[in-house]
């Protein structure tokens, strides 16, 4: 399929709604469920029976066969119930393999026509008299239960799909009828203690056979005189009740109005022949992987114990395949559940595989940038050390030699080193503080009488002393950075000692 036709944006909002919903319950890929929603005219219901049946006959076609003409059955045992519950026990192995028929319904998103209010203020004594016969045909056919079998063989099937709608109640969405019956079933019969699904019958059919649960579709017809008491007595007896609420039984639960479209479609599919009707399917893996069949038909009242016993049967007879699915579904579970661990902790140690690889990483730059560190800082200390010693070299050559005894000013100063040796040197006195420095920091360069004279001053060097001269008593500190002559620092004459400047004494300063 090319890319243009999965083209989603070209899709209305109602058809992506039904292509959410069908693959939602089938989980078929968009490439194959597209086209099947386009040759069901993007009916959900269709296209899923489709997909479970198989793609035969058309179902909106077979769905209007089965409501316009009955199927055909001799001596009209339809209108016997003796006859079919006869036929019922002697072959209940043909009477299990009926397939359970999907319906077309109404789709939930169809919009429901209502006429201008002009229209319908014209219409409105029309409406009352076509009414007022529905309900005088309608008791006709209570009075006399053979006039609408008659009408159903010799009348115009168009007559008969007709005949859906001559009840007088709105025609909704196949989950909004459930509601409706479920309501009205709470307001004739108080709470139901019957869990009633609250969708459509197709859907009901899909969740049966998902779950690999039984369904039990109860079929009611209010016009009928012994639904009231069915209902009551049977349905809602307290053995029936505690056999469909079992867990054990895994029942599922359908109930419709045949005065609605889709409960009456569902009730000419199953071929009802007598109100209350159940009928109980489920899935048959022997006849198709994806088949749902009737496997029991109860029509008419039953007594409580009659109706628990034939659905027990029925339940018994049909569980043993159902079992095998689940076991098969349970090993299939287990098989899957065990490579999502094996993957999951195949991925949990590639996790701390790839957290060990990043920190030996993280490790082996931090190594790296140490070093790296390392070696600039002793690159850096090195050129410093030569920077000093280049300096001193330098500085040296620009030392004022010290002047001679015919010089009466000058100023004659004594230096203790922190070796303890000590320097007696005799200064100009217009010379600056910083020559007493420059010849404490070059003093080992002086006593070299061999050094070179022709050293430049290092670039990008700024050269800091690191010591202070102090006059012990009284304590007096000559910084450098002060300057000044010696002779107006010093006087005549003086003692200095050499104080090293520690780090934290800088970081201060």
């Amino acid at each position: 399929m090319s890319a243009a036709e999965l083209d989603l944006d070209q899709l209305s909002p109602s058809e992506r709604t039904a292509l959410d919903t069908y693959t939602s319950v089938t989980g078929q890929d968009l490439p194959e469920a597209i086209p099947l929603l386009r040759r069901s005219q993007w009916n959900v219901q269709i296209a899923i029976a489709k997909f479970f049946d198989g793609e035969g006959s058309d179902p909106v076609e077979e769905a209007r066969e089965a409501m316009q003409s009955p199927p055909p059955r001799p001596a009209r045992r339809t209108q016997n119930l003796m006859s079919d519950d006869f036929v019922a026990q002697l072959s209940p192995v043909a009477r299990s393999a009926d397939p359970a028929p999907r319906v077309d319904t109404q789709p939930e998103d169809q919009p429901v026509y209502r006429p201008p209010l002009i229209l319908a203020l014209l219409f409105t004594p029309f409406n009352l008299v076509y009414r007022l016969l529905c309900s005088s045909f309608r008791l006709f056919g209570t009075l006399f239960p053979f006039l609408p079998r008659l009408f159903n063989a010799t009348a115009n099937p168009a007559l008969q799909g007709a005949r859906r709608n001559t009840t007088g109640r709105r025609s909704l969405g196949p989950k909004d009828t459930a509601a409706r019956f479920i309501r009205e079933f709470e307001e004739e019969y108080g709470s139901p203690s019957v869990p009633f699904l609250e969708n459509g019958y197709n859907m009901a059919l899909e969740k049966a056979h998902r779950d690999l649960k039984f369904l039990l579709v109860v079929l009611i017809s209010p016009e009928h005189d012994e639904t009231s008491g069915w209902v009551q007595d049977t349905l809602l007896a307290p053995e029936v009740v505690e056999f469909i609420n079992d867990p054990q039984n895994n029942l599922l639960v359908w109930g419709g109005n045949v005065r609605d479209s889709e409960a009456y479609q569902v009730a000419n599919s199953l071929r009802c022949t007598k109100f209350p009707f159940v009928a109980l399917t489920v899935h048959t893996p022997n006849v198709s992987s994806t088949a749902m069949s009737v496997v029991s038909r109860i029509a008419g009242t039953t007594a409580p114990s009659e109706f628990v016993n034939r659905l027990r049967t029925a339940i018994s007879t049909n569980q043993e395949p159902l079992e095998r699915i689940r076991a098969t579904r349970a090993e299939q579970q287990a098989s899957r559940s065990l490579r999502e661990e094996q993957d999951s902790a195949y991925e949990r140690s590639l996790a701390i595989d790839r957290e060990r690889a990043r920190q030996r990483r993280e490790a082996e730059a931090a190594r790296q940038r140490e070093e790296q560190e390392a070696a600039e800082r002793q690159a850096a200390e090195e050129k410093r050390e030569h920077d000093i010693a280049q300096w001193k070299l330098w500085r040296a050559q620009s030392i004022s030699a010290e002047p001679g005894t015919d010089v009466k000013d000058a100023v004659r100063v004594s230096v203790r080193l922190p070796s303890g040796e000590r320097i007696m040197r005799r200064f100009a006195p217009e010379a600056d503080i910083e020559e007493i420095y420059a010849v404490v920091e070059c003093y080992e360069v002086l006593q070299d009488e061999a050094r070179p004279t022709d050293v430049v001053e290092p670039e990008n060097f700024k050269h800091t002393y690191g010591f202070s001269l102090v006059s012990p008593m009284p304590r007096t500190v000559y910084g450098v950075a002060e300057g000044g002559s010696i002779r107006d620092k010093i006087g005549r004459g003086g003692n200095l000692l050499v104080e090293p400047i520690e780090e934290d004494d800088e970081e201060v300063s």
